[in-house]
């Protein structure tokens, strides 16, 4: 099973590891996309208004475009551990013990509008880049990883099931077919129902954690709700390839 997270604007910063060095990250073939990007964001880097534009920043952010001016030479950690938020915080990675993360390190990919992809394991730096970014002189995040996010993520999957759990704009990068999606929504005293972004992320958070922890392998949607039920979480199949989560 490949479990595919949203990345997060917030990182940690600093780490233990040496510089980022594109060789040590998972899905190779995805190599030529991250260097163009990374010399992209760091010359944008040099010119502070520019970055702030393209990267919807404002002006009290420059600790954000500092970031991407050490891009090459800032230290490295454990993907799993950069990113934070209110996913993550639900996810709990810190209280996995070794087996526990041995399995998070087989089992969770997260995409990245910066590197596409990396698996829990890769040593990556801080950096501010977001889905809908735009950089100066270049298409589209989605158009420049579509062609190659797309099978990267396929031939890591290795014909095992998917959950994709990224939001709509990092599925738009490069999309896994057949893959299973899960949809939050928080049910009203009226009992009608929305989306609602805090409990969107913390509910996937915690069906993240249940489906790393589980020593079941499922096979389809209706193995993935079990497994989501017996960790507390509520939900209905809403199609062969759609789980819905539901709060209160």
């Amino acid at each position: 099973m490949l479990v595919v997270l949203p990345p997060s604007e917030t990182k940690s910063d600093g780490g233990s590891g040496a510089a980022l060095h594109l060789d040590s990250l998972a899905m190779p073939q995805l190599t030529g996309v991250r260097a163009h990007l990374i010399e992209q964001v760091v010359r944008l880097a040099g010119d502070r208004e520019g970055s702030r534009t393209a990267l919807g920043l404002g002006k009290g952010a420059d600790a954000e475009i500092a970031r991407n001016a050490t891009l090459r030479t800032s230290p490295t950690r454990p993907a799993l551990e950069r990113y934070t938020g209110v996913l993550y915080d639900a996810l709990a990675a810190h209280a996995f013990t070794k087996t526990q993360r041995a399995k998070a390190d087989a089992r969770l990919a997260i995409g990245s509008a910066l590197f596409g992809a990396v698996r829990a394991r890769d040593p990556i730096p801080a950096y501010r880049l977001s889905g809908g970014s735009k950089l100066p002189g270049l298409p589209t995040l989605s158009a420049l990883w579509r062609d190659a996010l797309a099978p990267a993520l396929h031939a890591e999957a290795a014909g095992e099931l998917v959950v994709d759990l990224r939001s709509g704009i990092y599925q738009q990068l490069g999309r896994v077919p057949d893959a299973i999606t899960a949809t939050v929504l928080t049910e009203q005293p009226d009992g009608s129902r929305k989306v609602v972004s805090h409990f969107n992320k913390h509910h996937k958070g915690l069906l993240a954690r249940a489906l790393v922890l589980t020593r079941a392998e499922p096979a389809d949607i209706r193995g993935i709700a079990k497994i989501a039920n017996t960790a507390g979480l509520r939900t209905e199949i809403a199609a062969p390839t759609e789980l819905l989560v539901l709060t209160s």
